[in-house]
């Protein structure tokens, strides 16, 4: 696993020395040090290390890193530093593990692995004197020795590392506390402890963070909020990492929203419907309506609820324009979607090889198929949700095979426990609606009339409410009277007229035309 340009020796135990201690991979390097933070006393005298586990400057260390003192020194890059009290620390001598809260730092925590355990074999990478790759020789239980008694831990990872990395994890080297990474997917998967021994001689040992049965409390709460909120790719895929693949695909798929400086007023019946969706037993919702009835922004205004609710929900935007004649479901367009927004987040990380501590190897995420990030999402309590906007677009060949596609998409959905809202037109809806059986449609039969007839189950999408209009409105500055009642209401007439002003008032501004408020133009 050598990397090209980079001396290594093995030495017969398994384990490899980076020459001079280098890190494997700038991009990796620079990422981890973001979130590796410097243990002191007050003396200045180094006693471990640690890594932010999330957003709030929590550190997740080894036990012997803040055993014995009422203050430390933590240093961060950046040349920040802050002084924490016993207060700040919750000590988890039974796990050889310390919580510390800290201000103040500027950290971008690190991944922790969402697995029950890595292989035996398995290369790690940690820090110690310098970055260091290491193989997992398996678990075995191990005495940990505090200052007030000794803690017997089940379960540790035995590690066989270089003679150069032996050295530097000895007792007081200032090596304890720091994360033992995967070394394919950058994920925490041990806190490394230099105090923890036992009858026969090992290169060294670190303390699980999964698959030791034993994690509760403030632990199992700062690993779930970890998941969470740090996103991890690959065999770590966890559902902050689902979010983040599939808020891509908003921002990227997703209607701009540049040249709006106001955000769209709230419709509270539709609202409504989408709130009665989520709790229910339905997992497709057709938004119906005609063009300029606002279908799209109340998609991007659904995603958005979404993406700032207290515990946020993956939703996955998908274009008609996007589908191909080949398809055969939904699914083969949303797999399409997450293999761009994959390769959007693996370039907005550095793409090359990245190690020690990158979200991604080799330019790639790993597996990214809807079934797979749904299946994720499920287990989180947080469903996926697709959000499929002008399936009219779709090419003709596949409107010919609309059936079954609708049948194909209706399966996936199932399996998958995956849900779909699709924002179409009437007549689309009309066939596409009976083609889903009736159980998965959410609303009930015959509410919208169509065409002489009913459509399918449907959430209808019309003009504003007068009091919804009026808001409108007023936001846009479009004084009362200036359009005809059948106009006033209407969405994208609206926005359009606002555009108009706005445009107007930019040339105004010029010295050319100028909107006069009352249906007219003046020239300046």
């Amino acid at each position: 696993m050598a990397e090209r340009g980079r001396r290594t020796r093995d030495d017969g135990r398994g384990g490899r020395d980076a020459a001079e201690g280098a890190p494997a991979g700038r991009e990796g390097q620079d990422a981890t040090a973001a979130a590796l933070v410097r243990f002191c006393d007050p003396a200045g005298r180094p006693r471990g290390t640690g890594f932010a586990a999330d957003h709030h400057g929590t550190v997740l260390t080894s036990h012997e890193a803040v055993d014995g003192l009422s203050r430390l020194v933590l240093h961060a890059p950046g040349d920040r530093s802050c002084v924490v009290t016993a207060g700040a620390v919750t000590p988890l001598p039974d796990l050889g593990l310390a919580i510390v809260r800290t201000e103040g730092l500027a950290l971008a925590p690190l991944p922790v692995i969402v697995r029950d355990r890595v292989g035996v074999g398995s290369y790690v990478r940690l820090v110690a004197g310098g970055w260091r790759e290491a193989r997992v020789l398996g678990t075995t239980a191990v005495t940990y020795t505090a200052t007030d008694r000794c803690h017997l831990l089940d379960g540790a990872m035995e590690l066989a590392i270089g003679t150069a990395g032996v050295d530097a994890l000895r007792l007081g080297g200032g090596a304890a506390g720091g994360p033992v990474l995967d070394a394919e997917t950058g994920a925490v998967v041990a806190v490394l402890g230099t105090a923890l021994h036992t009858e026969h001689r090992a290169a060294g040992f670190a303390v699980p963070l999964r698959g030791t049965g034993c994690a509760a409390g403030p632990l199992d709460e700062l690993l779930a909020r970890n998941a969470a909120t740090v996103p991890a790719y690959r065999a770590d895929l966890n559902p902050a990492g689902v979010l983040e693949l599939a808020a891509t695909t908003v921002g990227s798929d997703g209607p701009s929203r540049a040249h709006e400086a106001l955000a769209p007023v709230e419709r509270a019946r539709i609202v409504g419907e989408f709130a009665a969706f989520a709790d229910g037993p339905a997992a497709v919702l057709g938004l119906v309506g005609a063009p300029g009835s606002g279908r799209t922004t109340e998609l991007a205004s659904l995603a958005a609820r979404r993406t700032r609710a207290p515990e946020p929900a993956p939703t996955l935007w998908l274009r008609g324009a996007d589908l191909l004649a080949t398809d055969t479901s939904v699914a083969d367009a949303a797999a399409r979607a997450l293999e761009r927004a994959a390769r959007i987040v693996a370039a907005a990380d550095g793409v090359g090889g990245v190690d020690g501590g990158a979200r991604h190897a080799d330019g790639v995420l790993g597996d990214v198929r809807p079934e797979r990030l749904a299946r994720v999402a499920r287990e989180a309590g947080r469903p996926l949700l697709l959000l499929l906007d002008g399936p009219e677009e779709m090419p003709s060949a596949l409107a010919h095979r609309l059936p079954e596609w609708t049948a194909g998409t209706a399966a996936w959905l199932r399996e998958a426990e995956a849900r779909l809202v699709v924002a179409c037109r009437a007549e689309y809806w009309e066939q596409a609606g009976a083609g889903f059986p009736r159980e998965l449609l959410h609303g009930a039969e015959g509410q919208v009339a169509y065409g002489g007839g009913r459509l399918p189950p449907c959430v209808w999408l019309g003009d504003l409410g007068d009091e919804e209009a009026r808001r409108v409105r007023l936001r846009y500055g479009i004084p009362e009277g200036a359009l005809a009642d059948a106009d006033a209401r209407h969405p994208l007439t609206l926005r359009l007229l606002a555009e108009v002003r706005a445009a107007g008032a930019g040339a105004a501004a010029r010295g050319g035309r100028r909107w006069a408020g009352d249906g007219r133009w003046w020239l300046g």
